[in-house]
């Protein structure tokens, strides 16, 4: 089996909404999104001889996914109360909504699915929120 890894990272806040402890307040992160995609084989011609993929289009495709969270407020749907939203867009903040709680594990899980609806073979996904602490999504 071959493996291709790219990475990258974007900076954004979140809370967990629910939770009982210093995570429940808004903080930043800086996230790294480590994407991996695998192949039994490798292009037998053309401008991707012996490549599982172009490389430059994968880190393409990260990137575009990881910009669209950078200096974001990620929040769980339905976690702010209606008046906090309201003040929040009021200032034109950039405030992604998500249906879930947005946990390292959600957020790897997340980044799975969207490369795999990019056309990917994921082998897995992996989200450091801190340089020392991340979780894991392999399907």
């Amino acid at each position: 089996m071959y493996l291709l890894k790219t990475e990258h990272s974007f900076d954004s806040a979140h809370f967990l909404a629910g939770y009982e402890g210093k995570c429940r307040n808004i903080h930043g992160h800086e996230w790294r999104v480590i994407i991996e995609i695998c192949r039994e084989d490798l292009d037998p011609s053309g401008q991707t001889r012996d490549m599982i993929f172009d490389f430059g289009q994968l880190k393409n495709d990260v990137k575009r996914e990881v910009d669209a969270l950078d200096h974001a407020l990620i929040i769980e749907q339905g976690s702010l109360r209606p008046a906090t939203m309201e003040a929040l867009q009021a200032e034109d903040f950039k405030i992604i909504e998500l249906p879930f709680r947005p946990t390292a594990e959600r957020l790897a899980g997340y980044f799975y699915e969207r490369m795999t609806e990019c056309g990917y073979r994921v082998h897995r996904a992996t989200v450091y929120e801190t340089p020392q602490n991340c979780a894991t999504y392999e399907g």
